[in-house]
């Protein structure tokens, strides 16, 4: 820049300082009066307000984990906005949650409890953020830390007691051909419940014997099975008249079933095998049971395949990216398990 223009830029910035102050003159104002003065922020929504416009925004398995856990906030903050609570007021209000949580067999002091609240929290500021009525800095949930997860109960079933398992759904309740079918899918696929409920008849491949599973955190994943078990899937939605683009797993009514089956299903099974019972064995032991095997017999990336697990999460180490297993290994793994050959092997 020429010693010209330096001048020139000079005398407009001046020019342009002198217009400020005779307009801040003639209003009444000085500077002070600007740095003093706190700038009026519109009100931010209250939780009441708020929490129904998050809950419209995120998927429904959200919505399952989180609504409990968004209703006990209403109760206590229902009135309050957003911006109010403290750190040390959500801290407070988990102690609370903690402490009066339903006390159940494998309660674990409400840690489970108190992390989930500050997950639902969390999931409210984050959206709050999105829609700038906050930012990072003023967000109080992001300054309270969760508590850590103790290590699962959860192991393998002993192959004799998952004998023990099936024979029992075999043999009591009024519906065994649909509690051994459940029982058969979570032990071959190692899917979780969310999966399981979520099939549909169109979702099976029966030329390749592969079913297409949508599971949490919208992940999808086709996985090998049996050319047994994709028989009784198909059989299974053409006798209950299952709608192809509707769920498979029904009632003898035709009814679709809902978690609360498998709710009853192990209640009874705990009922006749009181080992059950005292353990909390649930579906998800099974797929601890199937992965490792799985991993025992296959590998470690085999097993993470087999479970679907993304390599984006926070357990994905960088060596995931190059020992990733493909579908037909996963059907090698199927196919010893079942002790059935797989058309992908």
């Amino acid at each position: 820049m020429t010693a010209e223009h330096h001048q020139g830029a000079s005398a407009d910035r001046a020019a342009d300082l002198d217009a400020a102050r005779l307009l801040l003159a003639r209003m009444g104002i000085t500077a002070e009066d600007l740095i003093s003065e706190p700038v009026a922020q519109p009100l931010l929504p209250t939780f009441a307000e708020y929490i129904p416009v998050v809950s419209d925004a995120v998927s429904d398995g959200t919505r399952r984990v989180y609504t409990s856990y968004w209703n006990r906030i209403l109760e206590h903050w229902g009135h309050r906005r957003l911006d109010e609570p403290t750190p040390s007021q959500i801290k407070h209000l988990v102690e609370h949650i903690k402490t009066n949580v339903v006390a159940r067999r494998n309660a674990r002091g409400g840690r489970s409890a108190g992390e989930h609240l500050i997950a639902a929290l969390r999931c409210v500021y984050r959206h709050a953020e999105d829609d700038e009525l906050i930012d990072s800095a003023n967000n109080p949930a992001r300054k309270v830390a969760k508590p850590p997860r103790l290590p699962s109960t959860r192991r393998a079933v002993a192959g004799d007691r998952l004998a023990e398992i099936n024979h029992t759904a075999a043999t009591t309740g009024n519906d065994p051909a649909l509690d051994t079918l459940l029982l058969r899918l979570h032990t071959e696929t190692a899917c979780r419940r969310g999966g399981a409920l979520a099939l549909r008849p169109q979702d099976l491949d029966p030329a390749q014997c592969l079913i297409f599973l949508r599971e949490k955190g919208e992940t999808v994943r086709w996985q090998p099975v049996s050319p047994t078990l994709m028989a009784h899937l198909q059989q299974h939605a053409h006798d209950r008249h299952a709608p192809r683009d509707g769920q498979l797993l029904r009632y003898r009514n035709g009814q679709p079933i809902t978690s609360r089956r498998y709710d009853h299903l192990w209640t009874r099974l705990g009922k006749h095998l009181p080992w059950v019972a005292t353990q909390q064995i649930s579906t998800h032991w099974l797929r601890h049971t199937t992965l490792t095997w799985v991993e025992r017999n296959f590998g470690y990336a085999v097993a993470r395949a087999y479970a679907g697990h993304s390599d984006h999460g926070s357990d994905a180490g960088t060596t995931t990216t190059y020992v990733r297993a493909s579908i037909n290994e996963v059907a090698a793994a199927l196919a010893a398990l079942t002790d059935e050959p797989h058309p992908l092997t």
